[in-house]
């Protein structure tokens, strides 16, 4: 069977070296950076990288094995010369569309690139129009999608056990760009990527970020979101970290601690009267493996079969547009905000110094 031939554009922490900073945390099962998920993959070989900062490479390189002529400041020269099968881009998001959109137009025919998709709706059509135009696929570096804990939660979704799926509620769906880009590409996951109709949301602390079309942090943010199938999602910003909760028309399925905990209740007839309670049920414990490494599989698997990935630059833009949504929400005063949204130039544009990666474990 073929082996792959990839590279990372952007060495940085979740390009090469996040890992070191979650050794024996027990929510993440290793590998987790991108590199790591190369050369842990038996069918992908990590032969080159591309950054600014020759030092962050030469750690990179000394790690992931990556030599020095496989090492480049200028990310074109390493797509004219290496014959690249799979690219991650794993920078920020304000430069990755031109990336993605340079590598598709390459002919590189796989791409993972780091969440959030993109700093503005403008930039992720751009990204979707070259990678489907080149007949490419993307994967985004939303995690959960590719997690066996919220595939065991999916299904029983999907088995209609607890009745069909009414509402979602992410407990913390924190700085919308960061954080939330994981949380909000869950809720299409869980909810099989139906299309959003409208988002209503409000941004706490926005308006000190916000100048004209121009966005100059990552705001923290909250709303509410309808889907088209009727199912609903809150996503809140509380005290409830890293939990996340189904409910259907007879029970629910919680998520605890990202996934370290379930709660499954169901609906019981209880008393003389038969009338219906949510009872705790048995839940799946299920351990966490490397969801890095099923996104890179997931990308191997496409390309060995012609199928489309489990994300797709489509459910990638959907959950751009969701970020989008709650902040043209808020510029509205909190206004209900149809999608997909009509203006599409906001902007994510900050002026920050990129932090050196943790090159060691403690």
């Amino acid at each position: 069977m073929k082996t792959y031939r990839a590279g990372v554009i952007g060495c940085s922490r979740m390009g090469g070296f996040i890992d070191n900073e979650v050794v024996g945390y027990s929510r993440i099962a290793l590998p987790y950076s991108h590199a790591a998920g190369y050369t842990t993959c038996d069918r992908t070989d990590l032969v080159a990288c591309a950054d600014l900062r020759p030092d962050v490479m030469d750690e990179f390189g000394k790690l992931h094995g990556v030599p020095a002529e496989g090492q480049y400041t200028d990310y074109h020269e390493m797509l004219a010369k290496e014959n690249l099968d799979i690219v991650s881009v794993a920078t920020q998001p304000e430069p990755r569309a031109r990336i993605v959109v340079d590598c598709a137009n390459h002919g590189v025919k796989a791409i993972y690139a780091e969440k959030a998709m993109a700093a503005s709706m403008t930039d992720a059509d751009a990204m979707v129009e070259a990678v489907e135009r080149n007949g490419a696929i993307l994967n985004l570096g939303t995690n959960r999608r590719y997690d066996t804990k919220y595939d065991r939660m999916k299904e029983i979704i999907n088995s209609g056990d607890l009745g069909d799926l009414q509402h979602i509620i992410v407990y913390n769906v924190g700085t919308l760009f960061n954080t939330g880009s994981h949380f909000l590409d869950l809720v299409l996951w869980l909810n099989s990527d139906a299309p959003a109709e409208w988002v209503q949301g409000h941004l706490p602390d926005g308006d000190s970020m916000i100048d004209g079309d121009n966005l100059t942090g990552d705001p923290q943010g909250e709303g509410t979101i309808q889907f088209a199938n009727d199912v609903k999602a809150h996503v809140l910003l509380t005290a409830r970290a890293s939990e996340i909760e189904a409910i259907c028309s007879k029970g629910t399925i919680t998520a605890f601690g990202d996934g370290s905990e379930w709660q499954v209740r169901k609906a019981e007839p209880v008393g003389l009267r038969g009338r219906n309670e949510l009872k705790i049920a048995p839940a799946p414990q299920t351990p966490p493996t490397s969801s890095t490494l099923r996104a890179v599989q997931d990308l191997v698997h496409a390309l060995d079969t012609g199928q489309p990935p489990r994300g797709g630059v489509r459910a990638a833009r959907a959950g751009n547009e969701l970020i989008f949504g709650i902040i043209e929400s808020h510029l509205q005063g909190g206004a209900r905000v149809s999608l997909p949204l009509a203006k599409r130039t906001t902007r994510m544009t900050r002026d920050h110094t990129p932090r050196l990666p943790k090159y060691k474990p403690d």
